[in-house]
């Protein structure tokens, strides 16, 4: 998930014993309208609450949380954290905004609004992706696990092992709750898959390939990551770790 990939720990690998195929729908993407996006954002979380998107950014020394202007994607309010701090995922439930470190075991809690630093919880794992049903936060740590954790103490609720087809679904990444289902980047893959918080069962493939133009490309852009879902609307946007572009997208089933 990280450039400083030599030091993620080993992912956890589960696979079931004569599981039972399982239908899974494909898709691919259709650009519904593109925007600018800061090429200095090494995208980590994203997410809309209200009409307001928010971004995550990691790596040591440049790692942030931001209000995003959609239009021009420029900062508009934020933090920058301690250059020791490598931020990861984030959410907000209500006036809190959550925000994983990578191999630093804190999830570290902004106020909303003022963007003050008003928690930090630990946890043992490392931290990637992070989003929220509402009531629970759900972690990933780039296994095939995903884990349901009480935003007030952090300890978590319950845990379940993402599975296609019988297989554990390693490297999830970026998430985002969308219609009681967790979409979940695949850390270096151009695929999103789609699961069932209570089963760990994918449902969904989005076979992202392309959303980039390769004339957009440069030796610094880096992997897809991101997704946002703007609840009033339906609305789902998608980018990637200094991408120059963030993308309003719809899903079109294969045949």
């Amino acid at each position: 998930m990280k450039r400083l990939i030599s030091l993620l720990l080993p992912a956890v690998v589960m696979v079931a014993a004569c599981a039972p195929s399982q239908t899974i729908t494909r898709y691919t993407v259709k650009v519904e309208q593109e925007y600018p996006h800061d090429t200095l954002s090494y995208t980590q979380g994203l997410f809309f609450d209200g009409d307001t998107l928010y971004e995550s950014a990691g790596q040591y020394g440049e790692s942030r949380l931001a209000m995003v202007d959609i239009a021009t994607g420029v900062q508009v309010h934020g933090v920058h954290m301690d250059k020791r701090v490598f931020a990861e995922g984030s959410c907000n439930i209500g006036d809190d905004i959550y925000v994983l470190t990578w191999l630093e075991g804190v999830c570290m809690v902004f106020d909303k609004k003022t963007f003050t630093m008003t928690g930090q919880m630990k946890y043992k794992r490392q931290g990637w992706g992070l989003t929220t049903d509402g009531n629970q936060l759900i972690m990933s740590d780039g296994s095939a696990q995903l884990y349901f954790v009480n935003p007030k103490t952090f300890t978590t609720v319950r845990s379940v092992t993402v599975r296609r087809n019988g297989k554990s679904v390693n490297m999830l990444n970026e998430l985002e709750y969308i219609d009681g289902r967790i979409w979940a980047n695949i850390y270096q893959k151009d695929e999103i898959v789609i699961i069932n918080p209570s089963t760990g069962e994918v449902e969904g493939v989005i076979d992202c390939r392309g959303l980039l133009d390769k004339k957009l490309r440069t030796s610094r852009t880096d992997v897809l990551n991101g997704i946002a879902h703007h609840k009033a609307t339906g609305a789902i946007y998608l980018t990637g770790k200094y991408w120059p572009r963030m993308y309003r997208i719809t899903l079109e089933q294969k045949k």
